[in-house]
Protein backbone atom coordinates (compact mmCIF):
# COMPACT_ATOMS: atom_id res chain seq x y z
CA UNK A 1 0.00 0.00 0.00
CA UNK A 2 2.71 2.44 0.53
CA UNK A 3 4.97 1.87 -2.61
CA UNK A 4 3.82 4.69 -3.95
CA UNK A 5 5.23 6.53 -1.18
CA UNK A 6 8.67 5.48 -1.01
CA UNK A 7 10.43 7.73 -3.27
CA UNK A 8 8.81 10.91 -1.20
CA UNK A 9 9.68 9.38 2.56
CA UNK A 10 13.56 10.23 2.49
CA UNK A 11 13.22 14.39 1.38
CA UNK A 12 10.36 14.14 3.76
CA UNK A 13 12.29 12.79 6.74
CA UNK A 14 14.98 15.51 5.84
CA UNK A 15 13.09 18.45 6.38
CA UNK A 16 10.37 16.78 8.77
CA UNK A 17 12.21 13.97 10.77
CA UNK A 18 9.79 12.51 13.53
CA UNK A 19 6.93 13.53 10.89
CA UNK A 20 4.12 11.38 9.67
CA UNK A 21 2.41 11.01 6.04
CA UNK A 22 -1.35 11.23 6.76
CA UNK A 23 -4.47 11.40 5.21
CA UNK A 24 -5.24 11.00 1.94
CA UNK A 25 -2.37 10.15 0.41
CA UNK A 26 -2.43 6.55 2.13
CA UNK A 27 -6.17 6.68 1.03
CA UNK A 28 -5.34 7.12 -2.67
CA UNK A 29 -2.50 4.22 -2.33
CA UNK A 30 -4.70 1.74 -0.65
CA UNK A 31 -7.35 2.35 -3.13
CA UNK A 32 -4.97 2.01 -6.27
CA UNK A 33 -5.23 5.97 -7.17
CA UNK A 34 -2.90 8.36 -8.33
CA UNK A 35 -1.09 9.84 -4.95
CA UNK A 36 -1.21 13.62 -6.31
CA UNK A 37 -0.80 15.66 -2.84
CA UNK A 38 0.56 14.45 0.57
CA UNK A 39 -0.44 15.52 4.44
CA UNK A 40 2.15 15.66 6.73
CA UNK A 41 1.86 15.93 10.38
CA UNK A 42 4.21 16.78 12.37
CA UNK A 43 5.57 17.47 15.77
CA UNK A 44 6.42 21.27 16.86
CA UNK A 45 6.59 24.08 14.08
CA UNK A 46 5.00 23.27 10.71
CA UNK A 47 6.56 26.63 9.59
CA UNK A 48 9.75 25.15 10.17
CA UNK A 49 9.28 22.03 8.35
CA UNK A 50 8.14 24.09 5.48
CA UNK A 51 10.48 26.20 5.43
CA UNK A 52 13.63 23.26 5.31
CA UNK A 53 11.82 20.96 2.74
CA UNK A 54 11.03 24.10 0.71
CA UNK A 55 14.58 25.24 0.47
CA UNK A 56 15.70 20.95 -0.02
CA UNK A 57 12.76 20.98 -3.10
CA UNK A 58 13.00 24.65 -4.67
CA UNK A 59 8.96 24.15 -3.82
CA UNK A 60 7.19 27.39 -3.39
CA UNK A 61 5.55 27.58 0.19
CA UNK A 62 2.88 29.61 1.70
CA UNK A 63 0.63 29.30 4.69
CA UNK A 64 -2.82 27.96 5.00
CA UNK A 65 -4.27 28.52 7.97
CA UNK A 66 -2.68 31.12 10.58
CA UNK A 67 -5.16 29.18 13.40
CA UNK A 68 -3.40 25.30 12.51
CA UNK A 69 -0.41 26.44 11.61
CA UNK A 70 -0.77 24.68 8.37
CA UNK A 71 1.67 25.52 5.59
CA UNK A 72 1.06 24.17 1.49
CA UNK A 73 4.64 23.67 -0.95
CA UNK A 74 3.82 23.44 -4.58
CA UNK A 75 6.37 22.87 -7.28
CA UNK A 76 9.92 21.58 -6.63
CA UNK A 77 11.57 18.23 -7.10
CA UNK A 78 8.78 16.37 -5.27
CA UNK A 79 6.31 16.54 -8.19
CA UNK A 80 3.25 16.62 -5.47
CA UNK A 81 1.70 19.12 -3.25
CA UNK A 82 2.43 18.79 0.52
CA UNK A 83 0.24 20.44 3.04
CA UNK A 84 2.27 20.20 6.57
CA UNK A 85 0.57 20.39 10.12
CA UNK A 86 1.62 20.47 13.31
CA UNK A 87 0.61 16.75 14.75
CA UNK A 88 -3.23 16.96 16.42
CA UNK A 89 -2.43 15.46 19.97
CA UNK A 90 0.34 14.34 21.72
CA UNK A 91 1.03 11.31 19.39
CA UNK A 92 -0.33 10.04 15.77
CA UNK A 93 -3.05 7.84 17.11
CA UNK A 94 -4.67 11.02 19.30
CA UNK A 95 -4.08 12.86 15.79
CA UNK A 96 -5.97 10.28 14.04
CA UNK A 97 -8.90 9.79 16.50
CA UNK A 98 -9.86 13.22 15.10
CA UNK A 99 -10.11 12.81 11.54
CA UNK A 100 -13.30 12.81 9.12
CA UNK A 101 -13.01 9.10 7.65
CA UNK A 102 -11.08 5.75 8.58
CA UNK A 103 -9.77 6.18 5.31
CA UNK A 104 -8.20 8.80 6.13
CA UNK A 105 -7.25 8.00 9.45
CA UNK A 106 -4.01 6.18 8.10
CA UNK A 107 -0.21 7.16 8.96
CA UNK A 108 3.09 6.02 8.00
CA UNK A 109 6.32 7.89 9.41
CA UNK A 110 9.00 9.95 7.28
CA UNK A 111 11.33 7.49 8.67
CA UNK A 112 12.00 3.80 9.88
CA UNK A 113 10.14 0.94 8.65
CA UNK A 114 7.11 2.03 6.69
CA UNK A 115 4.75 0.06 9.08
CA UNK A 116 1.02 2.00 8.67
CA UNK A 117 -0.76 3.23 11.97
CA UNK A 118 -4.46 2.16 11.47
CA UNK A 119 -6.50 1.97 14.45
CA UNK A 120 -9.72 2.57 12.86
CA UNK A 121 -9.55 -0.06 10.39
CA UNK A 122 -8.91 2.46 7.05
CA UNK A 123 -7.29 -0.30 5.01
CA UNK A 124 -10.15 -3.27 5.20
CA UNK A 125 -12.37 -0.42 5.02
CA UNK A 126 -10.73 0.64 1.28
CA UNK A 127 -10.34 -3.17 0.44
CA UNK A 128 -14.42 -3.76 1.05
CA UNK A 129 -14.86 0.09 -0.56
CA UNK A 130 -16.64 1.53 2.17
CA UNK A 131 -16.53 5.03 3.87
CA UNK A 132 -16.94 4.85 7.34
CA UNK A 133 -16.78 7.46 10.07
CA UNK A 134 -13.28 7.48 11.75
CA UNK A 135 -15.41 8.08 15.27
CA UNK A 136 -18.74 8.66 16.31
CA UNK A 137 -18.52 11.84 16.88
CA UNK A 138 -16.72 12.65 13.22
CA UNK A 139 -19.70 14.17 11.80
CA UNK A 140 -20.79 16.39 14.81
CA UNK A 141 -17.64 17.98 15.28
CA UNK A 142 -17.68 19.33 11.60
CA UNK A 143 -20.67 19.56 9.34
CA UNK A 144 -18.56 20.00 6.32
CA UNK A 145 -17.54 16.72 6.74
CA UNK A 146 -20.78 15.79 5.48
CA UNK A 147 -19.64 17.41 1.73
CA UNK A 148 -16.50 15.71 2.18
CA UNK A 149 -18.48 12.41 2.79
CA UNK A 150 -20.24 12.84 -0.76
CA UNK A 151 -17.17 13.87 -2.25
CA UNK A 152 -14.78 11.40 -1.55
CA UNK A 153 -17.60 8.61 -1.80
CA UNK A 154 -18.31 9.65 -5.03
CA UNK A 155 -14.99 10.09 -5.98
CA UNK A 156 -13.54 6.75 -5.03
CA UNK A 157 -16.47 4.63 -5.40
CA UNK A 158 -16.99 4.12 -1.98
CA UNK A 159 -20.15 3.12 -0.25
CA UNK A 160 -21.35 5.61 2.66
CA UNK A 161 -22.54 3.42 5.80
CA UNK A 162 -25.09 3.04 7.27
CA UNK A 163 -24.47 4.46 10.69
CA UNK A 164 -22.18 7.62 8.83
CA UNK A 165 -25.25 8.39 6.81
CA UNK A 166 -26.93 8.82 9.86
CA UNK A 167 -24.49 10.89 11.10
CA UNK A 168 -24.47 12.97 8.11
CA UNK A 169 -28.57 13.72 8.22
CA UNK A 170 -27.97 14.43 11.59
CA UNK A 171 -25.03 17.12 10.69
CA UNK A 172 -26.39 18.57 7.37
CA UNK A 173 -29.02 21.41 9.01
CA UNK A 174 -25.93 22.96 10.29
CA UNK A 175 -23.71 23.12 7.17
CA UNK A 176 -23.36 27.09 7.18
CA UNK A 177 -22.55 27.46 10.91
CA UNK A 178 -19.10 26.62 8.59
CA UNK A 179 -16.75 29.21 7.12
CA UNK A 180 -17.94 29.83 3.24
CA UNK A 181 -14.48 29.25 2.37
CA UNK A 182 -14.39 25.87 3.40
CA UNK A 183 -17.86 24.96 1.92
CA UNK A 184 -16.85 26.42 -1.42
CA UNK A 185 -13.42 23.96 -1.41
CA UNK A 186 -15.98 21.12 -1.06
CA UNK A 187 -18.49 22.66 -3.69
CA UNK A 188 -15.60 23.31 -6.39
CA UNK A 189 -14.52 19.63 -5.55
CA UNK A 190 -18.05 17.95 -5.86
CA UNK A 191 -18.39 20.30 -9.39
CA UNK A 192 -14.35 18.77 -10.65
CA UNK A 193 -16.21 15.07 -10.35
CA UNK A 194 -16.72 14.11 -14.10
CA UNK A 195 -20.08 13.18 -12.49
CA UNK A 196 -20.74 15.53 -10.48
CA UNK A 197 -24.93 15.22 -10.98
CA UNK A 198 -24.23 12.14 -8.64
CA UNK A 199 -22.24 13.86 -6.16
CA UNK A 200 -25.27 16.40 -5.62
CA UNK A 201 -28.13 13.77 -6.20
CA UNK A 202 -26.27 12.38 -2.91
CA UNK A 203 -25.32 15.29 -1.02
CA UNK A 204 -29.60 15.97 -1.70
CA UNK A 205 -29.90 12.15 -0.36
CA UNK A 206 -27.96 12.78 2.85
CA UNK A 207 -30.60 16.18 3.34
CA UNK A 208 -27.21 18.38 2.47
CA UNK A 209 -28.47 20.00 -0.98
CA UNK A 210 -31.19 22.35 0.08
CA UNK A 211 -29.54 23.65 3.07
CA UNK A 212 -26.17 24.11 1.12
CA UNK A 213 -29.10 26.18 -1.20
CA UNK A 214 -32.24 26.64 0.12
CA UNK A 215 -33.72 27.68 -3.30
CA UNK A 216 -33.70 24.30 -4.83
CA UNK A 217 -34.82 22.64 -1.25
CA UNK A 218 -37.85 25.01 -2.29
CA UNK A 219 -38.09 23.24 -6.07
CA UNK A 220 -39.03 19.91 -4.71
CA UNK A 221 -42.13 18.81 -5.74
CA UNK A 222 -43.02 22.12 -7.57
CA UNK A 223 -44.95 21.64 -10.68
CA UNK A 224 -43.92 22.99 -13.84
CA UNK A 225 -45.52 24.00 -17.52
CA UNK A 226 -46.05 21.48 -19.85
CA UNK A 227 -42.80 21.41 -21.41
CA UNK A 228 -41.41 19.66 -18.55
CA UNK A 229 -41.69 16.54 -16.89
CA UNK A 230 -40.15 17.11 -13.58
CA UNK A 231 -40.02 19.33 -10.87
CA UNK A 232 -38.04 22.24 -10.19
CA UNK A 233 -35.55 19.87 -8.13
CA UNK A 234 -35.47 16.94 -10.40
CA UNK A 235 -34.86 18.82 -13.89
CA UNK A 236 -31.90 20.85 -12.05
CA UNK A 237 -30.26 17.71 -11.22
CA UNK A 238 -30.54 16.34 -14.83
CA UNK A 239 -29.56 19.63 -16.22
CA UNK A 240 -26.49 19.05 -14.20
CA UNK A 241 -26.10 15.19 -15.27
CA UNK A 242 -26.11 16.44 -19.13
CA UNK A 243 -23.50 19.08 -18.68
CA UNK A 244 -21.50 16.70 -17.37
CA UNK A 245 -22.20 14.45 -20.12
CA UNK A 246 -21.77 16.96 -22.74
CA UNK A 247 -18.18 18.32 -21.12
CA UNK A 248 -17.24 14.67 -21.16
CA UNK A 249 -18.14 14.42 -24.96
CA UNK A 250 -18.84 17.36 -26.40
CA UNK A 251 -19.36 15.71 -29.83
CA UNK A 252 -22.71 14.43 -29.55
CA UNK A 253 -23.92 18.22 -29.22
CA UNK A 254 -21.32 20.09 -30.91
CA UNK A 255 -19.88 18.08 -33.75
CA UNK A 256 -16.70 18.98 -35.36
CA UNK A 257 -16.67 22.21 -33.28
CA UNK A 258 -16.21 20.21 -30.21
CA UNK A 259 -12.32 20.53 -29.62
CA UNK A 260 -12.59 24.36 -29.50
CA UNK A 261 -15.18 23.47 -26.89
CA UNK A 262 -13.64 20.97 -25.28
CA UNK A 263 -9.70 23.41 -24.85
CA UNK A 264 -12.42 26.34 -23.23
CA UNK A 265 -14.23 23.97 -20.74
CA UNK A 266 -10.17 23.16 -19.67
CA UNK A 267 -9.20 26.09 -19.10
CA UNK A 268 -9.52 28.44 -15.63
CA UNK A 269 -11.64 30.43 -14.58
CA UNK A 270 -10.89 31.73 -11.30
CA UNK A 271 -10.17 29.73 -8.00
CA UNK A 272 -7.93 27.35 -9.30
CA UNK A 273 -11.63 26.12 -11.19
CA UNK A 274 -12.54 25.77 -15.21
CA UNK A 275 -14.95 26.84 -16.99
CA UNK A 276 -16.41 23.41 -16.93
CA UNK A 277 -16.67 23.95 -12.88
CA UNK A 278 -18.57 27.31 -13.80
CA UNK A 279 -20.73 25.62 -16.13
CA UNK A 280 -21.14 22.55 -13.64
CA UNK A 281 -22.73 25.33 -11.37
CA UNK A 282 -24.62 27.18 -13.33
CA UNK A 283 -26.34 23.93 -14.44
CA UNK A 284 -27.51 23.91 -10.69
CA UNK A 285 -28.68 26.78 -10.35
CA UNK A 286 -29.73 28.06 -13.14
CA UNK A 287 -33.65 27.65 -12.29
CA UNK A 288 -32.89 28.64 -8.22
CA UNK A 289 -35.07 31.21 -8.75
CA UNK A 290 -37.85 29.23 -10.24
CA UNK A 291 -39.47 28.71 -6.82
CA UNK A 292 -39.73 32.65 -6.23
CA UNK A 293 -41.20 33.76 -9.52
CA UNK A 294 -43.55 30.29 -10.15
CA UNK A 295 -47.12 32.20 -10.67
CA UNK A 296 -50.25 30.85 -13.17
CA UNK A 297 -51.42 32.47 -15.17
CA UNK A 298 -55.42 33.12 -16.28
CA UNK A 299 -55.62 30.17 -18.20
CA UNK A 300 -53.89 27.72 -16.08
CA UNK A 301 -50.45 27.59 -17.37
CA UNK A 302 -47.11 27.98 -14.63
CA UNK A 303 -45.12 30.65 -15.55
CA UNK A 304 -41.59 31.67 -14.15
CA UNK A 305 -41.45 35.23 -15.04
CA UNK A 306 -37.60 36.62 -14.67
CA UNK A 307 -36.77 33.66 -12.91
CA UNK A 308 -33.29 34.16 -15.41
CA UNK A 309 -32.88 37.65 -14.14
CA UNK A 310 -33.80 36.89 -10.76
CA UNK A 311 -31.80 33.51 -10.15
CA UNK A 312 -28.62 36.16 -11.26
CA UNK A 313 -28.70 37.83 -8.49
CA UNK A 314 -29.21 34.44 -6.23
CA UNK A 315 -26.67 32.83 -7.58
CA UNK A 316 -24.42 35.84 -7.33
CA UNK A 317 -25.33 36.04 -3.34
CA UNK A 318 -24.77 32.56 -3.15
CA UNK A 319 -21.12 32.15 -4.64
CA UNK A 320 -20.09 35.49 -2.52
CA UNK A 321 -21.34 33.82 0.49
CA UNK A 322 -19.12 30.63 -0.49
CA UNK A 323 -16.49 33.46 -0.62
CA UNK A 324 -15.71 32.81 -4.37
CA UNK A 325 -13.54 34.69 -6.73
CA UNK A 326 -15.11 37.72 -8.03
CA UNK A 327 -14.43 36.30 -11.55
CA UNK A 328 -16.08 33.42 -10.61
CA UNK A 329 -19.44 35.18 -8.89
CA UNK A 330 -19.34 36.93 -12.03
CA UNK A 331 -18.98 34.40 -14.78
CA UNK A 332 -21.98 31.67 -12.45
CA UNK A 333 -24.13 35.36 -12.25
CA UNK A 334 -23.62 35.43 -16.55
CA UNK A 335 -24.98 31.87 -16.93
CA UNK A 336 -27.68 32.00 -15.27
CA UNK A 337 -28.40 35.53 -16.87
CA UNK A 338 -28.15 34.48 -19.88
CA UNK A 339 -29.54 31.15 -19.73
CA UNK A 340 -32.89 31.32 -21.80
CA UNK A 341 -31.37 34.01 -24.91
CA UNK A 342 -31.25 30.96 -27.03
CA UNK A 343 -33.93 29.42 -26.50
CA UNK A 344 -35.52 32.79 -27.63
CA UNK A 345 -33.36 32.96 -30.74
CA UNK A 346 -34.86 30.27 -32.20
CA UNK A 347 -37.74 31.85 -33.34
CA UNK A 348 -35.25 34.76 -34.79
CA UNK A 349 -33.91 32.18 -37.71
CA UNK A 350 -32.33 32.95 -39.63
CA UNK A 351 -30.07 35.27 -37.34
CA UNK A 352 -28.08 37.82 -39.36
CA UNK A 353 -24.62 39.06 -38.49
CA UNK A 354 -26.03 41.45 -36.50
CA UNK A 355 -27.82 39.15 -34.47
CA UNK A 356 -25.22 37.36 -33.91
CA UNK A 357 -22.87 40.43 -32.79
CA UNK A 358 -25.68 41.60 -30.13
CA UNK A 359 -25.74 37.36 -29.08
CA UNK A 360 -21.80 37.11 -28.54
CA UNK A 361 -20.85 40.17 -27.20
CA UNK A 362 -24.04 39.49 -24.75
CA UNK A 363 -22.99 36.45 -23.11
CA UNK A 364 -19.37 38.07 -23.57
CA UNK A 365 -17.10 35.41 -21.40
CA UNK A 366 -18.95 32.59 -21.03
CA UNK A 367 -19.94 31.82 -24.46
CA UNK A 368 -18.86 28.22 -24.63
CA UNK A 369 -20.85 27.76 -21.15
CA UNK A 370 -23.57 29.50 -22.50
CA UNK A 371 -23.69 26.98 -25.24
CA UNK A 372 -23.10 23.78 -22.64
CA UNK A 373 -25.81 25.10 -20.08
CA UNK A 374 -28.32 25.48 -22.91
CA UNK A 375 -27.96 22.43 -24.64
CA UNK A 376 -28.02 20.76 -20.92
CA UNK A 377 -31.01 22.33 -20.29
CA UNK A 378 -33.02 21.40 -23.25
CA UNK A 379 -31.88 17.89 -22.99
CA UNK A 380 -33.36 18.11 -19.56
CA UNK A 381 -37.04 19.54 -20.72
CA UNK A 382 -39.37 16.57 -22.27
CA UNK A 383 -42.68 17.51 -20.89
CA UNK A 384 -45.98 16.69 -23.22
CA UNK A 385 -45.35 20.27 -24.92
CA UNK A 386 -42.06 19.36 -25.68
CA UNK A 387 -41.18 17.69 -29.45
CA UNK A 388 -38.55 16.24 -30.84
CA UNK A 389 -38.75 18.71 -33.94
CA UNK A 390 -38.09 21.72 -31.30
CA UNK A 391 -35.42 19.90 -29.57
CA UNK A 392 -33.63 19.05 -32.70
CA UNK A 393 -34.02 22.64 -33.65
CA UNK A 394 -32.14 23.76 -30.08
CA UNK A 395 -29.46 21.75 -30.54
CA UNK A 396 -28.57 22.53 -33.97
CA UNK A 397 -28.79 26.09 -33.51
CA UNK A 398 -26.33 25.72 -30.25
CA UNK A 399 -23.79 23.95 -32.36
CA UNK A 400 -24.11 26.89 -35.33
CA UNK A 401 -23.55 29.56 -33.04
CA UNK A 402 -20.40 27.27 -31.63
CA UNK A 403 -19.10 27.11 -35.12
CA UNK A 404 -19.61 30.49 -36.01
CA UNK A 405 -17.94 31.83 -33.51
CA UNK A 406 -14.47 31.58 -34.60
CA UNK A 407 -15.08 33.99 -37.79
CA UNK A 408 -16.99 36.67 -35.70
CA UNK A 409 -13.95 37.17 -33.21
CA UNK A 410 -11.70 37.39 -36.25
CA UNK A 411 -13.92 39.93 -37.58
CA UNK A 412 -14.72 41.34 -34.26
CA UNK A 413 -11.18 42.37 -33.53
CA UNK A 414 -10.29 43.89 -36.75
CA UNK A 415 -8.75 47.31 -35.70
CA UNK A 416 -11.74 50.36 -35.72
CA UNK A 417 -11.47 51.92 -38.53
CA UNK A 418 -12.10 55.64 -36.77
CA UNK A 419 -10.77 56.09 -33.12
CA UNK A 420 -13.10 58.45 -31.10
CA UNK A 421 -11.47 61.36 -31.04
CA UNK A 422 -11.39 61.56 -34.91
CA UNK A 423 -15.00 61.11 -34.85
CA UNK A 424 -15.47 64.01 -32.46
CA UNK A 425 -12.55 65.79 -35.14
CA UNK A 426 -15.02 65.03 -37.97
CA UNK A 427 -18.21 66.00 -36.66
CA UNK A 428 -16.75 68.99 -34.67
CA UNK A 429 -17.98 68.34 -31.74
CA UNK A 430 -16.45 68.11 -27.65
CA UNK A 431 -16.30 64.22 -26.86
CA UNK A 432 -19.32 63.48 -24.44
CA UNK A 433 -21.38 60.99 -24.10
CA UNK A 434 -22.70 60.51 -27.66
CA UNK A 435 -19.42 59.68 -28.42
CA UNK A 436 -19.60 55.96 -26.90
CA UNK A 437 -22.93 55.73 -28.37
CA UNK A 438 -21.10 56.81 -32.07
CA UNK A 439 -18.28 54.39 -31.56
CA UNK A 440 -20.48 51.52 -30.73
CA UNK A 441 -22.75 52.26 -34.30
CA UNK A 442 -19.66 52.80 -36.34
CA UNK A 443 -18.07 49.35 -34.58
CA UNK A 444 -21.50 47.38 -35.41
CA UNK A 445 -21.66 49.04 -39.09
CA UNK A 446 -17.58 47.85 -39.52
CA UNK A 447 -18.42 44.47 -39.15
CA UNK A 448 -21.81 44.61 -41.37
CA UNK A 449 -19.33 46.00 -43.68
CA UNK A 450 -15.89 43.85 -44.03
CA UNK A 451 -13.70 46.33 -45.59
CA UNK A 452 -14.65 49.56 -44.78
CA UNK A 453 -12.27 52.14 -45.90
CA UNK A 454 -11.67 55.76 -44.60
CA UNK A 455 -13.34 57.78 -45.84
CA UNK A 456 -16.61 55.43 -46.01
CA UNK A 457 -16.27 55.76 -42.37
CA UNK A 458 -16.02 58.93 -42.26
CA UNK A 459 -19.29 59.29 -44.44
CA UNK A 460 -21.19 57.19 -41.93
CA UNK A 461 -20.21 59.37 -39.07
CA UNK A 462 -20.85 62.17 -40.63
CA UNK A 463 -24.52 60.96 -42.13
CA UNK A 464 -24.65 59.57 -38.13
CA UNK A 465 -24.46 62.90 -36.32
CA UNK A 466 -24.57 65.94 -38.49
CA UNK A 467 -21.69 68.65 -37.72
Amino acid sequence: MTDPLAALRPPLAAAAPGGWIVGGALRDAALGAPVRDVDLAVPGDAGDAARRLASATGAARFPLSGAFGSWRLTGGSLGVQVDITPLQGTSIEEDLARRDFTVNAMAVPVSGPAEVVDPTGGAADARAGVLRAASGHALDDDPVRVLRAVRIGQGYGLAIDGATRAACRRSAPRLWDAPGERLRAEVYAMARLPRADLAFAGLDDLGGLGVLVPELEDGRGMEQNAFHHRDVLGHTLAVVENGCAIAADPSGVFRDAAPAIARDLAELAGDDVTRREVMVLSCLLHDMAKPATRAVAPDGRVTFMHHDTVGADAAAALMERLRAARRVVEAVAACVRWHLVIGFMIHLQPLSLRQLDRFFRTVGTVDTESFALSAADRLATRGVRSRDAQLRRHLRLVYELAAVRPAWRARAAEPPVLRGDEIARIVGRAPGPWLADAVERLRVEQLMRPGMTVPAARRFVRGLIPE
